[in-house]
Order: structure tokens, then C-alpha cells, then sequence
């Protein structure tokens, strides 16, 4: 994240507030988040307004006692430019109102003509519905429309593009006899299939402390609990919401969890994005039998699950009638040996076609 846009203010100018009070809402590439205040004491001054857009690590507000004149502060310090100053090029004018119908609506404001003072993006600038967004598109002459990358589209391009550059993948497809694993879903009031995929690679990873190991730096940090990545797509692109301390949970634990940071993320609020040590991304649900993913930095590994699917299945020189699921784990060789990730992907196989043993004990 380079700037971040404040799109409302919870509170004003001479509020007293508390640690943790949410002061504003903060639009990044990839969501907006609550930004929440580290310090308690009066508001003085909201130096920041709705709509700026500012660079990291630039005030936005200050705190003062009241009768404490912060304008008169503010002007014996060293003279520096206003955080909306130094992006006043690439930011769109345009009030919170108008930002959030964009967002609901998916909205390119970059590709609209502003009509209010100093260009600024009106409501009666947008388009009567979303379907008309192709008309403030750009075409060319053989009729292609052409649109620029929103901010989430740019920096998930250049985020996976980075991973794919820098980090040494190496794959592992492994299909498992998914049958018990069928039966064992079916039994469960609590818990989607994902959960149980989730919750058994929590588990495995606390026995090989590679998959619950991260790359910061020049270090490989070890964690002492499987915080788990759930790859959630959006309209507007992708996240990665994390569960932490999954392996500590049980199944219906971890279910009411994960489907809490799921909807956060689907109204755009993605905490602890920083503390994944790996992370599952499911696209059974859709049909896809198999697939392989790119690692989300600085992760260990990403595990690629395909659908359930109805196959014949030969063990001991008999055939049946059952289920299989492919998995392919995409490893970070920096962390990860091949013999460690095999061993990771025969134990998950074990858990999952014996998965009565994840709630037993």
C-alpha cells in the first residue's frame, strides 16, 4: 500500500475518544478498511478531509487539549507540503457519496469526466446503471473497449507477478479416495467441505513446522500456530481473509470463524492479511477438477483444491464405485523440500479419507 483514500469520518473535530474507537474509513487497493485510533485524548484537528487521498505514513488528524491552538502548531513546524498535495495527480476527485455508489455499482470513476467544481465527480456524473459503464469506457476503432486496471486488479498483478518471479514453486498433485471424506460432510451440522479441508491442513502443518513457516527478509520465521489464508474472490478481484490459530480450533469453531472473516471480506474488511502462513484456494464448487495456484508471499505454500467427482476406485485388486478429489500444492522451495511437502500431502491424505479423526480427537 503506497496511499490510501479516507472515505468518511466516524467522528469530528472535539470528540473525546478511546483507544480502538473507529476515527475513519480508509479505501487501499484492496478494500476499505476501519481505521481504528491507537491513542486516546480529544480530536483537535481533522487534517485530512472525506475524498483526499493521502500517502502512507502522513498525519490525517491531530490530538490536543482543548484550547490548544494546533493551527498555530502546525505552522511553527518545518513547512511541508499537505498529504493531498503530493497526490494530487493521480487522485480521483470525488466526494464519499459518489465513491461509494461506485463501488457498489463497480464503477470505474477513473474513466469519468467530472463535471463539478475543479472537475470534481458529481452523482448526476455516473451512469444510470452499471450497465452503462461501457459508455464512459474507451473504445478504439475496431470496437474493443478498453478499460484501465482498477487499483485491486493492479495490485493483485503486480503482487502474483512478483511471487511468481521470485518465488521457486514446485508442484504436488496428489487425488485421494474422497469417499468417507463425502459421508463425513454430509454427517456435519456445522462446517462447509472447505472447513474440513481447512481445519485438516491446520492440523498437518503443526507437524511439519516448514508449512507454518514464513520467508521475511533474509529469515525464515517459524510460527507456533497455523494461521490459515482462505482465498475469497470478489466482483472486483481477490483476497485472502486469514483464520488464526486454526489448528487450535474444532470443526465448528473453525466454521463460525471462517465464515465471519468471509463476510467481512465481502464488504471489504480484511484483517491480519500479514499472518498466513499458507493458503487454500477452492474452486470445486465450480466444477474445476484440478488446478495449480500461485503462492501469496511470504507464505510457504498454497494448496489448490478441485472438485469432488464420482470415479471408479481400485484398491487391493478390487474395483468400486466412489469419490475422488485432486489436490495440487504449489511449494515454496525456499522453505519447503520435495520430501517434507510429500510427506505433508500423505498425512493430509490420511486425515481426509479418515476424517471422522478431526473431530474424535
Amino acid at each position: 500500500m503506497e496511499e490510501g483514500t479516507i472515505l468518511e469520518w466516524n467522528v469530528v473535530e472535539g470528540d473525546e475518544i478511546k483507544v480502538g474507537d473507529v476515527l475513519c474509513q480508509v479505501e487501499t487497493d484492496k478494500a476499505v478498511m476501519e481505521f481504528e485510533s491507537p491513542v486516546a485524548g480529544r480530536l483537535a484537528k481533522i487534517y485530512v478531509a472525506a475524498g483526499e487521498a493521502t500517502p502512507v505514513r502522513q498525519p490525517i488528524a491531530y490530538f490536543a487539549s482543548e484550547g490548544v491552538d494546533v493551527d498555530a502548531f502546525l505552522s511553527a513546524e518545518v513547512e511541508q507540503p499537505r498529504p493531498a498535495d503530493l497526490s494530487q495527480e493521480t487522485r480521483v476527485k470525488a466526494s464519499p457519496a459518489v465513491r461509494r455508489q461506485a463501488r457498489e455499482r463497480q464503477i470505474d470513476l477513473t474513466l469519468i469526466e467530472g463535471s463539478g467544481p475543479g472537475g470534481r465527480i458529481v452523482t448526476s456524473d455516473l451512469p444510470s446503471s452499471s450497465q452503462d459503464q461501457a459508455t464512459v469506457s474507451k473504445h478504439d476503432d475496431t470496437g474493443l473497449t478498453r478499460q484501465p486496471l482498477s487499483k485491486m486488479r493492479r495490485a493483485i498483478a503486480h503482487r502474483l507477478q512478483a511471487a511468481k518471479r521470485d518465488i521457486p514453486h514446485f508442484y504436488l498433485r496428489q487425488t485421494i479416495d474422497a469417499t468417507s471424506l463425502v459421508t463425513f460432510y454430509k454427517q456435519q451440522v456445522d462446517g462447509s467441505l472447505n472447513d474440513i479441508i481447512v481445519l485438516a491442513c491446520a492440523r498437518v502443518a503443526q507437524e511439519f513446522p516448514a508449512f507454518r513457516s514464513r520467508i521475511e527478509a533474509e529469515e525464515i520465521v517459524e510460527q507456533a500456530s497455523s494461521h490459515m489464508g482462505i482465498a475469497v474472490s470478489l466482483d472486483e478481484g481477490l483476497v485472502v481473509p486469514v483464520v488464526l490459530h486454526a489448528d487450535r480450533m474444532t470443526l465448528q469453531q473453525l466454521a463460525t470463524e471462517t465464515k465471519k472473516v468471509i463476510q467481512e471480506a465481502q464488504r471489504g474488511k480484511v484483517s491480519e492479511t500479514d499472518q498466513a502462513v499458507m493458503t487454500i484456494s477452492n474452486l470445486g464448487m465450480f466444477g474445476v477438477e484440478e488446478f495449480a495456484a500461485i503462492i501469496n508471499p511470504p507464505e510457504s505454500a498454497i494448496l489448490a483444491v478441485g472438485a469432488i467427482r464420482e470415479d471408479v476406485i481400485v484398491s487391493g485388486g478390487a474395483m468400486r464405485l466412489g469419490h475422488v478429489m485432486t489436490m495440487t500444492l504449489s511449494a515454496n522451495h525456499q522453505v519447503v523440500d520435495g520430501r517434507v511437502a510429500a510427506a505433508f500431502m500423505n498425512r493430509l491424505q490420511e486425515i481426509l479419507e479418515s476424517p471422522a479423526d478431526l473431530v474424535s480427537g
